[in-house]
């Protein structure tokens, strides 16, 4: 009888085949499995990809700021400079021009200063206006002009009120109440005169009353305080002081706040000889209705 040939491997071979296709198989399966679970990890990671960012502050109302030299109209130039109207043609033009203040960059900062002198009395008249802008993204230009507004506010010894918002800087309450529930005052700079609206001036370096109706204040009203329906904040400082033997100056500041710009208005008349103190009620008042003419520019 003829044997069969034999094959070297054919067996193994085969076996090894079934083997391959079953790891295969398996492999498969797991591949598949693995699969299965990808589309999961993805929505997991979209989920992520998806959620907002922090919303940014917004940004302050204004972007510009405009030419001041010519803001102030020539006939309230010749109210608060009558010394003026004495002068040269050439003289009283230039006086009415005024001289624009040297900044850097005119849409952040820009002012203008006017005078005019005559023999017993000099009159001043200047503007700062500054635009604020924020550089942190979660403060808005707005909060960052409340900022700067509310120490220059303190800076003259007027308190905030009580709600106030803290400063960046320390963390604390600019405006804390005290005890009592009253906002705590400031401690102006030492030794800076404070007037009593009747023509007299101490250098004490404590605060003049925030209002009329506290006790010890100047009964006439017209000592430094916050004013209402200027800007968005607004207040007044008033500060008279001797200038040498026989001569007075006032100096008064008007300063509000609009979104993110702030506006100084600051006027001072100085007498000399036998000319009379300057009037607390008169320069308050050129000064304040100033600052509404600028203010009602600002919301054209």
């Amino acid at each position: 009888m003829q044997r069969k040939r034999y094959a070297p491997g054919r067996t193994g071979s085969t076996a090894r085949t079934a083997v391959a296709l079953a790891l295969g198989l398996g492999l498969g399966a797991g591949l598949t499995a693995c699969s299965a679970g990808t589309p999961a990890d993805d929505v997991a990671v979209d989920a992520k990809a998806g959620q907002a960012a922090a919303p940014l502050a917004p940004p302050g109302r204004y972007r510009t700021l405009f030419e001041p030299c010519g803001a102030v109209p020539q006939a309230t130039l010749k109210d608060l400079l009558p010394g003026a109207a004495a002068l040269p043609d050439a003289e009283r033009d230039k006086a009415y021009r005024g001289v624009a203040a040297v900044t850097y960059d005119t849409d952040r900062r820009v002012g203008c200063t006017w005078k005019a002198d005559t023999p017993d009395t000099s009159h001043r008249l200047s503007l700062d206006i500054e635009r604020v802008v924020s550089y942190d993204a979660a403060v808005s230009d707005d909060a960052r002009a409340q900022e700067v507004y509310a120490r220059k506010q303190l800076a003259v010894g007027i308190p905030l009120p009580p709600t106030a918002s803290p400063t960046p800087a320390t963390g604390a309450p600019t405006g804390a109440a005290s005890a009592s529930g009253k906002p705590a005052a400031a401690t102006p700079p030492p030794g800076k005169p404070t007037t009593t609206g009747t023509g007299t001036a101490a250098a004490t370096g404590t605060t003049a009353p925030a209002s009329s109706g506290a006790p010890g204040a100047d009964p006439s009203g017209l000592e430094p305080r916050v004013l209402d329906g200027l800007g968005d904040v607004a207040y007044v400082d008033d500060v008279l002081s001797a200038v040498g033997a026989n001569s007075h100056q006032r100096a008064v500041s008007v300063v509000f706040r609009t979104s993110n710009v702030i506006v100084t208005v600051s006027y001072r008349e100085q007498t000399t000889g036998s000319a009379e103190v300057p009037d607390s009620a008169e320069l308050q008042e050129k000064a304040r209705n100033l600052a509404r003419q600028l203010a009602d520019r600002l919301e054209e």
